[in-house]
């Protein structure tokens, strides 16, 4: 057949296809010197490496050269030839090139006076992995940090994603609890170290390793160290009064009276039923009122009110109230059948002390010991001393320069240093919910722009260690951002552990500062000098550190890294918290936490509703582990397609 007017003849197409294919092979083979020379100029840093570890720091150095520039327009290329894109390279960068280069050859055939190097199948000689692939080399150190996935597996299917669920501290005295959590999933227990004490540390780690044997499971034991938090200090006590306001509707007619729990003081254990308020009295037993009485009082405002007796019971009574009333400590109590009889208002709780701040207000950061208060302001509203609070580690802020941001509560609060001296520095609050915001004592602290040169092992967690490296599989550790933090970590846990003879336990680094993302690949080559580690993505600090616009792009790139690496990531923070908290999940984490199967394992923060959150967390990843791999998407049958 002719060609059409205009249109070269077929061998003139053929030999223009062949020339554009060769073109992309020789692109290919130097995208494959390039790898190979980029990782060959890093063999000091290999011999480093735990001799069983070298394959995945290897492909690790593979990777970095692979994404240290922009590959966007080769892709394209490679895809519309119907090739591999690499955009699933991570598990075995060469051996992913090696097959697009072959493919090249066959079509386009070896260039003119081609190296026996450069030609498909002589990477085997510089470092391919050869006898495991990448993907299973990771499934191989994930079983090693995290349990057998045999152990995992359910009527439902297989679930390759561990489960990690933090303990509380009632965890320690429930004997019910951590077989329950089992029982719905949980794989890894977390101790969070900045919590509780060794006692009952080691309690928790018992009624784990006894329920694990009872139910014929594998449980890890990971321990959290608290490491270098900033935070808010103490703020002084709000008065101590008890309001008590009946249920109103939005007209302000009363719906229901409000209910109060009647003690005397030093005897109250948690009441039976629901409560709105409890106070204690002191005077007369109680004993001496019955259903029906009247206690007269005038308030702290000097309004009059009284408690209509409901109920007796064996150790205090039950009153209601119609009107809004304030106690404190010292307000009598009359009978109203009989004067003689009183009773006295007894000690209070103080209220929890906030300091209320809004879009524009100064707050003064100070050395912890002394305690924070609200602006004070004369009688004429004109401010005297702007807002305070003390902060721990103040030392954070020696290389803090002004007009950097700094965030409180987890981003709930967001400022502008205004002014550093050797006592406090000023911040210009400017960013707050439209009513305002009230910050608290012992509430973190984010300066994502400050480079804070603080170690991640403090002198607390050394003490720490001397307990988690005999009792925990998995030591984590927290603020990482450089490589001499694992280092030192790595250090110390010889020095307790070789005097013993112990066996070390794992390593996981939490990534939850910029810096400790920016620093990722030097600290995962220095973990991965030990035989086992893995990676915890930190979503709640690293949120705020690297602003939440970017937290999705973050998390992606961490997950790249550490498989290129064959380290286990843990997906943790805020994961299925609404259920955990209220018992019901928002649609939004639902997605979240399938989006977790893209990790080894997710974290659980504790709740009330934790038992049901693993349940419907280990349904979601059994559920996916379906139709996700990794990056790469399972065509696994669909009902809806056969419908």
């Amino acid at each position: 057949m002719k060609p059409l007017h205009g249109e070269p003849p077929a061998n003139d197409l053929n030999a223009i296809r062949i020339k554009r294919l060769g073109r992309l092979r020789d692109e290919m083979d130097a995208l494959n010197d390039e790898i190979i020379r980029a990782a060959a100029t890093r063999q000091a840093v290999l011999a480093e490496v735990d001799p069983g570890s070298r394959r995945c720091a290897l492909n690790l150095l593979h990777y970095l050269a692979f994404r240290r520039r922009d590959r966007r327009g080769l892709q394209g290329r490679l895809a519309r030839l119907g090739l591999s894109s690499l955009g699933r390279a991570e598990p075995d960068v060469l051996t992913s090139i090696e097959a697009v280069r072959a493919v090249m050859y066959s079509l386009a055939g070896p260039p003119d006076g081609a190296s026996p190097l450069r030609a498909p199948g002589a990477t085997r000689r510089v470092g391919r992995l050869e006898d495991c692939e990448g993907s299973s080399l990771l499934a191989e150190r994930a079983e090693r940090l995290l349990g057998p996935v045999a152990a995992r597996t359910t009527r439902a299917g297989q679930r390759p994603v561990s489960i990690m669920v933090t303990l509380p501290t009632e965890a320690a005295d429930d004997p019910g609890l951590i077989p329950s959590l089992m029982q719905a999933g949980m794989n890894c227990a977390r101790i969070n170290c900045a919590h509780d004490d060794p006692a009952v540390w080691a309690k928790m780690i018992a009624r784990v390793r006894q329920s694990a044997q009872e139910l014929g499971r594998t449980c890890r034991i990971a321990m959290d160290l608290a490491g270098p938090k900033l935070r808010t200090g103490a703020i002084e006590p709000g008065p101590a009064v008890l309001k008590i306001r009946p249920h109103r509707d939005a007209f302000g007619k009363v719906l229901a009276a409000a209910c109060v729990r009647l003690y005397e003081h030093g005897s109250m254990h948690s009441p039976p039923g629901q409560t709105d308020h409890c106070l204690p009295l002191v005077g007369n037993t109680l004993a001496e009122l019955k259903a029906g009485d009247r206690l007269e009082f005038v308030d702290a405002r000097g309004a009059r009110r009284h408690l209509d007796v409901l109920q007796i019971c064996s150790d205090g009574a039950w009153a209601q109230i119609h009107r809004t009333a304030y106690l404190v400590e010292g307000i009598v109590l009359k009978h109203g059948r009989s004067r003689a009889a009183r009773w006295v208002v007894g000690a209070l709780e103080p209220k929890t002390p906030a300091i209320e701040l809004h879009t524009g207000d100064l707050l003064s950061l100070v050395r912890a010991p002394r305690l924070g208060h609200a602006a004070r302001f004369d009688s004429q509203g004109k401010l005297i001393e702007p807002a305070c609070i003390g902060c721990t580690l103040f030392e954070a802020f020696d290389h803090a320069r002004v007009g950097e941001s700094i965030w409180f509560d987890d981003g709930r609060i967001g400022g502008l240093i205004e002014s550093i001296s050797s006592s406090a520095v000023e911040v210009r609050i400017d960013r707050t919910p439209a009513q305002g915001a009230r910050l608290r004592a012992d509430k973190g602290i984010n300066l994502p722009q400050t480079d804070v040169r603080l170690d991640a092992l403090t002198d607390q967690d050394r003490i720490d260690l001397e307990f988690v490296a005999h009792h925990a599989d998995i030591v984590q550790l927290s603020f990482v951002s450089r490589p001499e933090d694992v280092v030192a970590l790595q250090s110390t846990l010889r020095q307790i552990v070789c005097a013993d003879d112990a066996q070390l336990p794992a390593i996981v680094v939490k990534i939850e500062t910029r810096r400790g993302f920016s620093s990722l690949p030097q600290i995962l080559l220095a973990a991965l000098r030990e035989p086992t580690c893995g990676v915890m993505i930190a979503r709640g600090d690293l949120a705020v550190e690297c602003g939440f616009e970017r937290l999705a792009e973050v998390q992606e790139e961490i997950l790249w890294l550490c498989e290129a690496a064959h380290v286990p990531v843990i997906w943790a923070t805020q994961v299925l918290e609404s259920l955990a908290e209220t018992g019901l999940p928002s649609r939004a984490e639902i997605t979240d936490a399938a989006m977790g199967n893209r990790a080894e394992c997710v974290m659980l923060n504790k709740g009330p509703h934790m038992v049901e959150t693993v349940r419907m967390l280990a349904d979601i990843l059994t559920r996916m582990a379906g139709h996700q791999a990794k990056k790469r998407a399972l065509l696994r049958g669909l009902r809806v397609a056969s419908a």
